[in-house]
């Protein structure tokens, strides 16, 4: 049976890694010259291909690890620098700038294009992140708490619908300086998470407990 904190803990990592907040924004830019009816429907099928993306991760990460030779502590540690990385990103705001590229760039190239696959679903809800810490918390979980993950997943996929049907107005009440305070604390927050991912790694390696046999 998978601890609550544990639950906590991983529904916490993928909120603050997928950041609704911050989508919020970048979805309605995206979606600006539609209707409302439209704009559901773009958001319905963002959020059940990010599902089974989730969903696919989820199930074949540890496999795949297995198959070509990492452990898991070395995978913590791993994810744990490429969360600190995206942590940073946050702080000093360019996670957001890459995304509205990323967003802006697809609109270009194709200004029909429905944008819930790309960037919607990949790679902006589920990004290397979300990917990363998907395979992290499997790691940690084992098979039994599979369905636990999956079920934390999709509680933060249900918190990026409520964000997308609020966007409108979120993005009015907050305004830009609004916006930048919640994005930097979240960035807070997964810095200590990142950090916390590698001191469990090292500590999964044997790095930094006594040998066996001291005194």
């Amino acid at each position: 049976m998978i601890e609550i904190a544990t639950l906590v803990t991983a529904f916490t990592t993928l909120f603050v890694i997928v950041d609704p907040i911050g989508l919020a924004p970048l979805f309605v830019a995206m979606t600006a010259e539609m209707t409302a009816a439209q704009r559901r429907k773009v958001a319905a099928r963002a959020l059940l291909t990010s599902a089974g993306l989730m969903l696919l991760f989820l199930l074949l990460g540890d496999a795949v690890l297995r198959f070509i030779g990492i452990s898991v502590p070395a995978f913590r540690i791993a994810g744990g620098v490429l969360l600190f990385i995206t942590a940073l990103d946050m702080l000093f705001e360019r996670r957001q700038a890459r995304r509205r590229d990323n967003a802006e760039g697809a609109v270009e190239a194709e200004p029909d294009q429905d944008p819930s696959i790309f960037p919607l679903a990949l790679p902006l809800i589920v990004g290397p992140g979300a990917i990363t810490t998907l395979i992290l918390l499997t790691a940690e979980a084992g098979p039994a708490g599979y369905a636990a993950i999956y079920g934390v997943a999709l509680a933060v996929l249900a918190t990026v619908w409520i964000a997308f049907a609020l966007a409108g107005p979120l993005a009015r009440v907050l305004g830009p300086v609004g916006l930048n305070v919640v994005t930097r604390v979240l960035g807070m927050l997964l810095a200590a998470l990142a950090v916390q991912f590698i001191i469990d790694g090292l500590h999964g390696s044997g790095f930094g407990l006594p040998f066996p046999g001291a005194n």
